[in-house]
């Protein structure tokens, strides 16, 4: 017989009740003995960071975790619970690099890799007993004491096997991509990381001229919101089958080119400019240009500073010309690329360290955090009779999810595991899960499938799986672990 509840039921009590009962009965371990020969639920539970305590997205996701097990169990399987501990990468660093100091891989080289990792190891685990008892208290069933931790060697050693069937598929391989990257972590995140946390900010927007090499009192005119990648431009680039226009300012008597349609970048009015010539971009194909800077003029031999054409150029946004920093920018990368402004083996036009500070090679900016330079490169261009236009644009930027500071977009030699061929079989298998709710197939989950990029596996970084490969200082011999171990 059900008993009556009463009105003013301590529902907080009445809990602690249950809890109690469930752990005199030794309720959870019962229930695992009594249906190990039924057929198996395979259950992971993707493990939190070890670094930090229960929040209300652990708790909703535990909860419904749970409800999804314990039905599992009442339809008549056996379900495994253990309870996963995610101990490495950026998390367990972010907060040892704050702790002790540490501001970039020169302190990590002084203290010793294998002392820094100690460091990490031994705050890995200091939340466990509060996760025990948050998770116990809402009456979830899981195993703490049968738990996993990715910092275990079995676990390592799985992760290394992985790894292994994918390079022998011919998956794995090393190149140099435009990333995400981190300068207050020092690597570069996957483009899933990278869509972690966005946020508007306020950017200066610059529009610079840059006079032709026939005629300096023609200049061609491009905008952009990172001044800080102006020292490495290496290109212009136009759209060949838009309309470009040749102008006269009513207000200096300047000569520009621009795209027709984003006159509305420079001018309110048609009174302020006087057309001189329309024509296609394609007419500006292999025109060259003086350089704003000097640092890396000899890459002129290469057929720098010249304008190329690629259709990514658009007609919604600046001036119809895109300033090339391919070190900074991935279609900048793509389009000097097939135009032999740089080759794969070239020595990289990138001044920037991995802390986001220019090196040597910008002698006038040189140990400048790039964010911070923008400003005095903004004036030096006034100085020096390059600057057209400047104001400030609002747009939505990608912030590192760890750190919370902008990302720069930087080429890193990288290893990848290639992913964009299969794009389509990952869409296919897709289609044979079931989701909950259905919707998420085809909408969220289907379309990152449907933008998947290869892979950015490795990480500038310390604490971690390490990569299971010997390589010669020029690249050319790759060896795996499995190879050394046997000769």
């Amino acid at each position: 017989m059900v008993q009556q509840v009463a009105e003013n039921i301590n529902f907080p009590q009445e809990e602690e009740k249950i809890l109690n009962l469930w752990n005199t009965l030794d309720c959870f371990q019962e229930c695992l003995k009594q249906s190990k020969n039924r057929p198996r639920f395979t259950f992971y539970d993707g493990p939190p960071f070890a670094t930090g305590l229960p929040h209300y997205g652990h708790i909703l996701a535990g909860t419904i975790k749970d409800i999804v097990t314990r039905f599992a169990h009442q339809s008549g399987f056996h379900v495994d619970r253990r309870f996963g501990w995610d101990c490495h990468g950026l998390p367990v660093e972010y907060e040892i690099d704050k702790t002790l100091g540490i501001k970039g891989p020169e302190d990590v080289a002084k203290m010793g890799i294998a002392e820094y990792n100690n460091q990490c190891r031994g705050i890995v685990m200091r939340y466990s007993t509060e996760w025990k008892i948050s998770i116990t208290r809402l009456g979830r069933w899981i195993d703490f004491d049968n738990d996993y931790k990715t910092l275990y060697p079995e676990f390592m050693e799985t992760v290394w096997w992985v790894f292994k069937q994918l390079y022998d598929k011919g998956l794995v391989y090393r190149g140099v991509k435009v990333m995400p990257f981190s300068t207050a972590c020092n690597t570069p995140l996957s483009n899933f990381e990278s869509h972690q946390n966005y946020k508007d900010v306020q950017d200066p927007s610059v529009i610079v001229s840059f006079p032709l090499d026939e005629d300096e009192n023609v200049s061609l005119v491009a905008w952009t919101t990172t001044p800080w990648t102006l020292p490495s431009n290496l290109a212009l680039c136009v759209n060949p089958e838009l309309q470009y226009v040749k102008l006269e300012d009513c207000a200096t008597g300047k000569i520009y080119i621009l795209m027709e349609a984003r006159l509305v970048a420079l001018y309110k009015s048609e009174n302020e400019y006087v057309i001189l010539d329309r024509f296609p971009g394609i007419t500006l194909k292999g025109k060259k240009y003086k350089p704003l800077f000097e640092y890396f003029i000899k890459c002129k031999d290469n057929g720098a500073f010249t304008v190329v054409t690629d259709n990514y150029v658009k007609e919604e946004e600046g001036t119809g010309i895109v300033h090339q920093a391919p070190y900074f920018g991935a279609d900048d990368y793509r389009v000097c690329m097939d135009f032999n402004i740089i080759l794969k083996d070239s020595v990289p036009v990138c001044p920037v360290d991995a802390s986001g500070y220019f090196t040597a090679e910008v002698t006038d900016f040189a140990g400048q955090y790039v964010k911070d330079a923008d400003k005095n490169i903004i004036k030096s261009l006034k100085e020096r009779g390059r600057l057209v236009h400047t104001s400030t644009f609002k747009h939505n930027y990608p912030f590192c999810w760890r750190s919370d500071t902008p990302l720069i977009y930087k080429a890193v030699p990288s290893w990848f595991v290639r992913v964009e061929h299969m794009v389509e079989k990952l869409l296919e298998n897709n289609g044979q899960c079931y989701w909950v709710p259905d919707f998420v197939r085809e909408k969220r989950f289907g379309n990152w499938l449907k933008d998947a990029r290869d892979w950015a596996i490795s990480r500038n970084r310390y604490w971690g799986t390490p990569i299971p490969l010997w390589v010669s200082s020029d690249f050319e011999e790759v060896r795996k672990k499995t190879e050394i171990s046997s000769s």
